[in-house]
């Protein structure tokens, strides 16, 4: 081994050159007199506060990805079944009279039946949004859906 062949293990830093020649003299890089010249010179984009403040203006509450619809009440063909005899019409109104769903707010949710279980009555859906399964198992027993 040779003295040109050693490499150090740390590089050895440069010095700054400051003055009229150098690469951060005079103003050091902030350009001219004033405000931006100055330390702590921070100010607020003002087009930030507009942006922040549009959620609360739009009234979506704390987070923004909540569905603004309301979700359907939903009922399984299983339920339906334990509650209701043969014959009877099934809408929002009879579920409510019978405590099979409660009221939100004073008002009626919409109500969606799904195909989970069996159903061995024959009743007419009215009102109700009824998934494929759902109808096709109605139908099969004799019901009917409007």
């Amino acid at each position: 081994m040779q003295n040109h062949n050693l490499i150090p293990r740390t590089k050895s830093k440069k010095t700054m050159i400051v003055g009229r020649g150098g690469r951060r003299g005079k103003t050091s890089g902030r350009g001219g007199k004033g405000q931006t010249a100055r330390a702590g010179n921070k100010r607020r984009p003002e087009l930030r506060d507009f942006i922040k403040r549009i959620p609360k203006l739009r009234g979506r509450g704390i987070s923004p990805l909540k569905s603004i619809g309301t979700k359907p009440f939903i009922i399984s063909l299983q339920a339906l079944d334990k509650i209701f005899k043969d014959g009877d019409v099934v809408s929002r109104e009879t579920l409510i009279k019978i405590k099979g769903m409660t009221t939100f707010e004073g008002r009626t949710p919409q109500v969606k039946i799904l195909g989970t279980g069996e159903i061995t009555k024959k009743i007419t859906v009215e009102g109700c949004q009824v998934s494929k399964s759902a109808k096709i198992k109605i139908e099969k027993a004799g019901g009917t859906v409007k």
